[in-house]
């Protein structure tokens, strides 16, 4: 008997892609240029948590769809953390499923309302997406407690601090094992690391010992390959991405060197983007 036999829950995954957010990347690699984000359904018999939404209109609808092709009551919507791919989607699910409400730890809140900002918004997101992001957006409210509730089985929430991002969380469910990520752990993809810096990846490191801690039988990131499967050895394998950028940040002089020299370790992670990004903001250069 599996875990979702005993507690009655059971979990499942929808993936898309997308263009990737730093567009001016060295040559070579762009039948890899695009990045997927995951949107995680826990479900019982009746009712149904979503974990995450998407960024852009179509994506919206997709998702929309799917959630109610499920046939569960969703109940609520848990946000892990405050970038605009994670909740942009928050207003058409609101729409469609109006008895649902969408939560986020506090701090996440705040970083939401920061994404909404007109230098984020308009000078970024939408600038990146033109015609393609919702013109009516909406933030979590704040759960207090830190824990949801599916059919008498809790889902808590993991504070992991600075990771790809300020403030982060995950969300565990250990009636059946399941770790929701966000961008904690990443799959295939190259994580962001555009808004880290050597002792935030070493907090980083720190919220992934503390996600392999709970022993999860399985672990969904935020963005992965769609066809990859959902292992906890995700979790190491993001670890060992973070050290040896920060062990070839320390033997490289340029942006171009540590990217290379990344790439030559990770040829086949989609979005390196993400990587050039990051070995640019490693390396001081704007």
């Amino acid at each position: 008997m599996n875990a979702a036999d005993i507690s009655g829950l059971q979990w499942d995954v929808l993936t898309v892609k997308r263009p990737g957010l730093t567009r001016d990347l060295p040559p070579g690699k762009e039948e890899l240029t695009w990045v997927a984000n995951s949107a995680t359904l826990i479900y019982g018999s009746r009712d149904a948590i979503l974990v995450d939404t998407f960024l852009t209109v179509e994506q919206s609808r997709t998702l929309v769809e799917w959630v109610a092709a499920s046939g569960r009551n969703l109940v609520a919507i848990y946000v892990t953390h405050g970038h605009g791919d994670h909740f942009f989607g928050l207003t058409s699910l609101l729409e469609r499923f109006p008895d649902a409400r969408a939560y986020a730890a506090p701090e996440i809140v705040e970083a939401m309302h920061k994404q909404l900002s007109p230098e984020s918004l308009d000078n970024f997101w939408r600038r990146l997406f033109p015609g393609d992001i919702p013109d009516r957006l909406r933030v979590a409210e704040p759960l207090d407690g830190g824990e949801l509730e599916l059919e008498g089985q809790k889902l808590v929430v993991v504070n992991t601090g600075r990771t790809d991002t300020e403030r982060s969380t995950a969300l565990h469910v250990p009636s059946i094992g399941l770790i929701v990520a966000g961008d904690v752990v990443y799959n295939g993809i190259h994580p962001y690391l555009g808004e880290t810096d050597a002792e935030s990846r070493l907090e980083w490191v720190a919220a992934l010992d503390k996600l392999q801690a709970l022993n999860p039988k399985a672990v969904v990131a935020g963005h992965k390959i769609p066809e990859n499967d959902d292992d906890p050895r995700n979790i190491a394998e993001t670890r060992k991405y973070l050290r040896d950028f920060d062990r070839l940040n320390a033997a490289t002089e340029t942006a171009r060197e540590l990217y290379d020299a990344m790439l030559e370790l990770y040829p086949d992670r989609a979005n390196p983007g993400s990587l050039w990004g990051g070995a640019n903001r490693a390396k001081k250069r704007t």
